[in-house]
């Protein structure tokens, strides 16, 4: 028979107690890994598909405004908003990312369906029209831009019927962005939901053989029409005003849909679920939905369109003319499952 001695039992609730305090050390560094380093190192980090020279400024002033201090991660010029929703889904088990700022809105609809985005409906969110938000608060609109036709007015008359007339026959002188990415997915996406599967395909297709210039992304698509090497392009207001604002010989015609609308792309921005930082992504939504960060867009070179009411007299007179345009706006949460087909052909087919 097995004596235990009082020396040995000493010895074991010793071993226990320091298996004990180890996990409780193991459990604490982990707690401040996910609260303190996940990401940005204490940081708030938000994931940001919209231009880095307009965003990053009104970020800043946040910080300065708020205390707090922020971690952006930028997308990439070529695969615009579609890289970081893509990245947002493969980070889904272990989120990084504490605030999403897009570009747009159909990607962030997507993610929605897909449960990855936290509901929150504050200050900022009241202030925005029910078109251009998410009814359950998972996210919200803000400073959008139109989709246009930017026009060479040297080589078009700046009409829409002269730009009509210049995408019939040979297109060797249009020009348009990869639409795997960015507004023009948006873009492709409203086509696929009004004109059906083999509609688009067809004309995407006839474009093709009519040697429509596919390139990166809508900044190649301005610098192409700015610089005289084609007549007109498919792009946005930021982009078209980029050119404006350089002197060059441009105008724009706003896109219509068969219907009458146009394409109306909000910004739209939304907490990350599994963030460790709620309450300080809750202050960044609300800023980003204010009236000042829509003004901050609206008169800087990006001409943004505040959805919120503001004080018109802040606004610059483009920023006006283009807020009448708004309401003919087509709405574009529909368009969710049109993008991901859309999306699925495109990347099958291996477009360009």
């Amino acid at each position: 028979m097995i004596h235990a001695h009082a020396g040995d039992a000493g010895a074991v609730s010793t071993r226990a107690l320091s298996i004990l305090l180890a996990i409780a050390v193991l459990v604490s560094l982990c707690t401040a890994y996910r609260v303190f380093w996940r990401g940005g190192g204490g940081k708030l980090v938000i994931y940001c598909a919209h231009d880095s020279i307009h965003s990053e400024a009104v970020i800043r002033k946040f910080e300065t405004a708020t205390g707090i201090p922020v971690s952006i991660r930028f997308d990439a010029e070529a695969t615009k908003s579609l890289g970081l929703v893509e990245l947002l889904m493969r980070e889904r088990s272990n989120p990084r990312c504490d605030v999403f700022w897009n570009n747009q809105v159909l990607g962030t609809e997507f993610l929605k369906e897909e449960d990855l985005l936290l509901p929150y409906k504050g200050s900022g969110y009241q202030r925005i029209p029910e078109t251009f938000k998410d009814p359950g608060g998972r996210w919200a609109g803000f400073a959008a831009r139109l989709r246009v036709y930017i026009i060479n007015t040297d080589q078009v008359a700046a009409e829409e019927n002269a730009v009509l007339q210049a995408l019939e026959g040979d297109l060797t002188r249009v020009a348009v962005a990869r639409p795997l990415y960015g507004t023009t997915l948006t873009h492709y996406a409203a086509l696929w939901d009004q004109w059906g599967k083999d509609r688009l395909v067809a004309w995407h297709e006839d474009w093709h053989r009519r040697g429509v210039r596919e390139v990166p992304g809508n900044a190649a698509v301005k610098a192409l029409v700015a610089e005289g090497i084609c007549s007109v392009g498919l792009t946005d207001t930021d982009d078209f005003f980029a050119a404006l604002d350089a002197g060059k010989p441009v105008a724009m015609v706003p896109v219509r849909m068969e219907s009458g609308a146009v394409i109306c792309i909000p910004n739209s921005v939304a907490i990350i679920k599994g963030t460790c930082r709620l309450e300080s992504a809750k202050k960044l939504v609300d800023f980003l939905l204010s009236a000042s960060t829509e003004v901050m867009l609206a008169t800087s070179r990006s001409r943004q369109i505040p959805l919120g009411p503001t004080k018109t007299h802040r606004l610059p007179a483009e920023v006006k003319a283009m807020q009448k345009l708004v309401r003919l706006s087509l709405p574009l949460r529909p368009l969710a499952r049109a993008r991901s087909e859309c999306l699925s052909w495109l990347k099958s087919k291996a477009i360009r």
